[in-house]
């Protein structure tokens, strides 16, 4: 099976010979992810060529988040059909206040088209804590940042746009397409969503959403656990995956024929876990969902990690600090914990009953 190593290695060919592909989406939506934190400035304009040689030299600030990050950036750089590719508008934003964690870089393809791509979810606590917010939040402040973003660059440049993501940033393409200006619009061709979570029911049934829902790709894996959260209406493509479970969000792991994802069916285990999530936020009302998930950050907070990898390097010293937070927390809270956490478990169970989940 092929990733998309194989396919930079077979589809090296200019964008002015070779048209914009689903492929080519998903490479560009990882690129939010690269590190370029001191390497291009918010207004410059430079080559992804050039990036490269400047972290050569300069070293950077930013966090690499994924080892394959490394691999892809110099192959990308280095090739005829994203190394002239120009990158600028980055921004990486993590504000605990506002518990947001919101990146984006627009690039400029050799073609005349812009591609937007809104980062997902990195490995810092705020981060995950605002994809939790979605579960109560009509809009959560990466979304507002990303409308934001997108009319910026359509006010920009006049080329015609094509936005995406992967992860939370799926969700942020859609959401801005969406709720951007009249004149933005104007200029967007595609939108794709790489297993992003959907929406509350507002959101989807509201004018805006439905009037852009034609423009959107979305792709999951087979296995899908985030690109199934919440509402979806748009049409889906099943991406076959080499991982297994939760570990199918890596896109990486997605596989590809030519220019075009290897497709699939859905997994019993994927609907398992959709229907256990879905009934879940039926019987627990937005408030709940609030104060539990305020709740448990406000436990792994206690911590002072900043990140996943922060808050499992100290297993031990971090659980002890757990603890004692939660029970320091009013029998009132830890009774709403229990509560919130006994539901979920029940509808898991009586899901399972209805029939066993299998991952493949």
């Amino acid at each position: 099976m092929a990733n998309i190593f194989d396919y930079m290695n077979w589809r090296d060919i200019s964008l002015k010979k070779m048209e914009f592909n689903e492929i080519d989406n998903l490479i560009l939506s990882r690129l939010s992810y690269f590190p370029f934190d001191g390497i291009v400035g918010e207004n410059e304009e430079i080559t992804l060529k050039e990036a490269y040689a400047r972290t050569r030299i300069m070293g950077t600030t930013g966090r690499v988040l994924q080892a394959e990050d490394i691999d892809l950036y110099p192959i990308l750089a280095n090739s005829i059909r994203f190394g002239m590719a120009k990158i600028t508008n980055f921004i990486n934003k993590v504000d605990p206040k506002e518990e947001k964690q919101f990146a984006a870089i627009t690039i400029i393809l050799p073609d005349d088209t812009i591609y937007v791509s809104f980062r997902g979810t990195d490995n810092t606590i705020i981060g995950w804590k605002e994809d939790f917010n979605m579960s109560f939040s009509e809009t959560v402040s990466s979304q507002t940042d990303a409308v934001k973003y997108l009319n910026n660059v359509a006010k920009k440049y006049k080329n015609k746009l094509r936005v995406g993501g992967h992860s939370k940033g799926g969700n942020l393409a859609v959401y801005a397409s969406a709720y951007a200006m009249p004149e933005t619009k104007k200029q967007i061709i595609e939108v794709y969503n790489n297993d992003g979570p959907g929406f509350s029911d507002k959101v989807i049934n509201s004018k805006e959403y439905k009037e852009n829902i034609n423009k959107v790709h979305t792709y999951i894996p087979q296995t899908s656990i985030i690109g199934r959260l919440l509402n979806h209406k748009e049409k889906t493509t099943i991406v076959k995956s080499t991982s297994m479970g939760i570990m199918q969000h890596d896109l990486y792991s997605w596989q590809v024929m030519g220019d075009k994802f290897v497709e699939t069916e859905q997994t019993n285990y994927s609907d398992f876990i959709d229907n256990t999530i879905t009934n879940w936020l039926k019987e627990v009302s937005p408030k709940q969902r609030e104060e539990f998930f305020d709740t448990l950050f406000e436990i792994l907070n206690a911590t002072k990690a900043k990140t996943l990898s922060e808050l499992s390097s100290k297993k031990f010293t971090n659980a002890i600090t757990i603890l004692k937070t939660y029970n320091n927390l009013s029998q009132e809270t830890k009774k709403m914990m229990t509560k919130t956490l006994n539901i979920l478990f029940r509808i898991g169970k009586d899901n399972i009953v209805k029939g066993k989940p299998k991952v493949r």
